[in-house]
């Protein structure tokens, strides 16, 4: 099956971008890809990612924080802009997947896939009905862009799986967001990988796929487009 690459999508922003083609935003105009679904076959799209400031990211979300100020080093301005009056948010993705308030999701995820490792019920939920209300709660603004993860593993020779990571979001900024969330991604696959190994089964990295309702580049950022 042919899927586009991160390269691919890349080019479909260029293109838009040189035949005009905008959708109004909140902040301004954006370039969008609405339902966009592609290999990750690269932690960056648009531009490299800020990989310390990505690796202090993780550290908070494996802390399962709900605070902004448990960010190591400087807090980012857009985590400030989204955090209620007391700094609270939403969207702690460690706190999503660990959690027990949250369903415990990586640890059902992982008795799924032994259990029966052709499962298509392995599937990590992040978001809730009730976010459409916890979003503003106390002045936030921070309506969780990941819905949920789903995991397939593949049997690519006897006994032996591939473990493919399926990413389905609701929205996603292609020049910053997708860097950071991609790494994300990449970590909590190769953590299931070395779960699932102690487990006893033979399991070995396989694709990310990445799925967006919207994917987007904000006209602030339109200047590393060509």
């Amino acid at each position: 099956m042919n899927i586009p690459t991160t390269e691919d999508i890349r080019n479909e922003f260029n293109r838009l971008y040189k035949d005009g083609i905008f959708r109004e935003g909140r902040y301004g105009k954006t370039i969008e890809i609405q339902n966009a679904h592609f290999l990750a076959d690269s932690d960056s799209i648009i531009r490299k990612p800020n990989y310390e400031y990505a690796n202090r990211e993780i550290e908070w979300y494996k802390s399962q924080s709900l605070f902004v100020k448990d960010i190591p080093g400087e807090v980012p301005k857009i985590w400030q802009m989204c955090a209620d009056k007391d700094g609270k948010i939403n969207s702690n993705y460690g706190w999503c997947i660990w959690s027990k308030e949250n369903g415990n999701q990586l640890d059902y995820c992982i008795k799924r896939l032994v259990d029966d490792p052709h499962t298509r019920e392995a599937c990590m939920i992040y978001n809730r009905p009730s976010m459409q209300i916890d979003c503003n709660l106390n002045g936030m603004h921070d309506f969780m862009c990941t819905y949920s993860t789903q995991v397939f593993l593949n049997e690519v020779r006897s006994n032996v799986y591939q473990l493919d990571y399926t990413v389905f979001m609701r929205s996603c900024d292609a020049v910053y967001g997708y860097c950071n969330d991609c790494l994300w991604a990449q970590y909590v696959q190769s953590l299931m990988v070395d779960l699932l190994n102690k487990e006893g089964l033979n399991v070995i990295l396989g694709d990310i796929i990445w799925n967006a309702g919207s994917l987007h580049v904000y006209e602030r950022h339109f200047r590393w487009l060509t």
